[in-house]
């Protein structure tokens, strides 16, 4: 199999698009669309854009939006034979509403059934996970799942990387991040796991954040993005980080740029190259993703022709 092994779910993403200054409190005229999404199914879709190799283990359903969305990753060059169909809760919904500048302005998630993909791991989660180059997992679908996960990455020595959801489960269990070789995160999640309001953090304040607190979390290094003000990463064990300016992007639409990001940074460390170089790679990604109205970039096989 070889390539990067993406656990996860797939969503349907709601996007409600005012045709003007969006009222919180009153009636807005615009426009609908539903987009195929869910962060692991983003990320598998933009490594793949890449020209990577990627398989992704999750779950669909026998309907004319579970085919869809599998004949699209099948043609952008995603294995999904090790994704299972069943019969109902195989693809979750994500409502959203963007403001008049593109940002979230609200949203409701209905996640799908996370027993049905708990149990696909258990059934082939150790031959996909022993044949895999490097492992990316939705960390909030089940602590039971995570470990199980993990424990079999460290077995056969394995890179895992997460795709973040809504912390609650590495809140509870923050030995998880002790186990990621790379935990990626924007600054509202970093506030929440240090304890810490960030939210008028400057680049250079972060990183000092970032140097002061990544020994208590035990992980091998660790980035967090501040959207338009860039991002911060770090290396616990060489002790060097830095800073990464954002590069100028018109907005379209800001959801999906943080599973792009991961996307870039994990191509870039599946290559070799240094965190800040793979940094650099989500950062260009995260910015091709926010100029469309999708929840992905463009497919670009010659994207790391950008840093040699």
């Amino acid at each position: 199999m070889g390539g990067t092994l993406v656990i996860g779910f797939v969503f349907v993403d709601i996007k409600g698009f005012p045709s003007g200054t969006y009222n919180p409190r009153g009636r807005n005229l615009g426009s609908v669309s539903f987009i195929h999404g869910g962060v692991s199914r983003n990320v598998a879709e933009n490594i793949a854009g890449a020209g990577m190799p990627v398989t992704f283990a999750s779950l669909t359903e026998d309907s004319a939006l579970g085919n869809d969305v599998v004949k699209r990753l099948n043609l952008r060059g995603v294995d999904t034979s090790s994704m299972r169909t069943v019969e109902r809760e195989g693809i979750g919904q994500w409502m959203v509403i963007l403001d008049e500048n593109g940002d979230v302005a609200g949203e409701i998630s209905c996640p799908p059934d996370v027993s049905a993909l708990v149990e696909l791991m258990r059934e082939k989660g150790e031959g996909l996970i022993k044949e895999c180059d490097n492992i990316v997992l939705e960390i909030d679908c089940s602590p039971e799942l995570d470990e199980y996960v993990i424990g079999l990455a460290k077995k056969y020595n394995k890179p895992v990387y997460t795709v973040v959801g809504n912390m609650s489960v590495i809140l509870s269990r923050r030995d998880f991040v002790a186990a990621l070789d790379c935990f990626i995160c924007n600054e509202s999640e970093a506030g929440r796991l240090f304890s810490l309001d960030l939210a008028d953090a400057t680049p250079g304040e972060m990183l000092l954040v970032l140097e002061e607190n990544i020994d208590s979390l035990g992980c091998a290094s660790m980035v967090i993005t501040m959207g338009e003000k860039g991002a911060v990463y770090f290396e616990g064990v060489s002790r060097k980080g830095g800073i990464c300016p954002a590069i100028p992007t018109k907005l379209v639409d800001s959801t999906g740029a943080g599973d792009a990001f991961l996307s870039g940074a994990v191509i870039g460390l599946s290559r070799g190259m240094p965190l800040g170089e793979a940094v650099k790679v989500g950062t260009l990604l995260a910015s091709r993703t926010i100029q469309t109205a999708e929840s992905t970039a463009e497919p670009d096989t010659d994207i790391l022709n950008n840093f040699m």
